[in-house]
């Protein structure tokens, strides 16, 4: 199995902040999550404990779960790539470290992880993470600090174990089991036309094959109009709403206007406020322009 020299910490955490507070202080965390953030940012989680992320962050993180999805891997093994992501840059993607460790989990070429132009790709290196994960056996009864260790062999692996909590917050958010978990407010661009086609080949890069296809919207008397959507087929709520949290973390980068699941909807204009009910949102596909 690939080894790995211990890497330094590429940057201070800025970001990715667990509000736990008490049930009565939760609302008001949660809405002055935005002002603590900026312009652009997102948020995972529920309920005592709400975890803010930058864009890439939150990309990153739903990505991760994304390709999770595609190779069968249980949730547990999505807490153990984000502990793990966020010791080793802080769910960021850097194309450097330390020596020649790149990527969001600091892997080396030079220790069989792959090439370095393919490691700075999330997708690709989750992928490599998750093959050895899936080697390491018995990692879903071990603690997470454990597993991680096991595939990363960093010279200190216990300091995997201090994002452990923070791990599993966010693990439901963007595997769905934690419906609506995942809302951001991305930059504007209301004029701008939606990329589509784009997004649904990333989308199925992340997930596997999904049926994800660009349509055209219907209008109440069943006639072709309006603006043009992507639409994702899922087989069960919890990858829609995984899909979902990928679409909206995803909306700046293929300027997505809204997206739409299960009876709710996600309007990027207002995105701050979050998920708001839409009963025209079909439950087996989700949908976004």
């Amino acid at each position: 199995m690939p080894r790995k020299r211990p890497t330094r910490r590429l940057a201070p955490v800025i970001l990715l902040v667990v509000v736990a507070l008490a049930a009565g202080g939760v609302y008001l965390a949660v809405r002055h999550v935005p002002a603590l953030l900026g312009q652009t940012g997102c948020t995972a989680g529920s309920g005592r404990a709400v975890v803010a992320l930058d864009p890439e962050q939150a990309q990153i993180a739903a990505t991760i779960a994304g390709v999770a999805y595609h190779r069968g891997m249980p949730s547990r093994a999505v807490t153990v790539a984000y502990a793990t992501a966020m010791q080793e840059t802080h769910l960021h993607d850097p194309d450097y470290g330390d020596l020649d460790s790149v990527g969001v989990f600091q892997q080396r070429p030079s220790e069989g992880w792959g090439p370095a132009s393919k490691l700075i790709n999330p997708v690709y290196a989750s992928t490599k993470f998750f093959r050895a994960l899936a080697q390491v056996q018995g990692y879903q009864r071990m603690p997470v600090y454990e597993a991680a260790q096991a595939v990363q062999h960093s010279a200190d692996g216990s300091a995997y174990a201090q994002y452990q909590t923070l791990a599993s917050r966010l693990t439901p958010a963007f595997t769905g089991a934690a419906p609506r978990g995942v809302w951001c407010w991305p930059a504007a661009h209301t004029h701008a036309a939606a990329q589509l086609n784009p997004a649904r080949r990333a989308v199925v890069r992340a997930f596997g094959p999904l049926a994800a296809r660009k349509a055209v919207s219907v209008q109440g008397d069943g006639e072709a109009g309006g603006a043009p959507s992507l639409s994702v087929q899922v087989p069960q709520a919890s990858v829609g709403w995984a899909v979902a949290a990928w679409l909206v973390t995803h909306a700046g980068q293929f300027r997505l206007h809204e997206v739409r699941y299960a009876g709710f909807r996600w309007p990027a204009p207002a995105g701050h406020t979050g998920w708001v009910k839409d009963t025209g949102a079909p439950a087996g596909s989700v949908s976004a322009s």
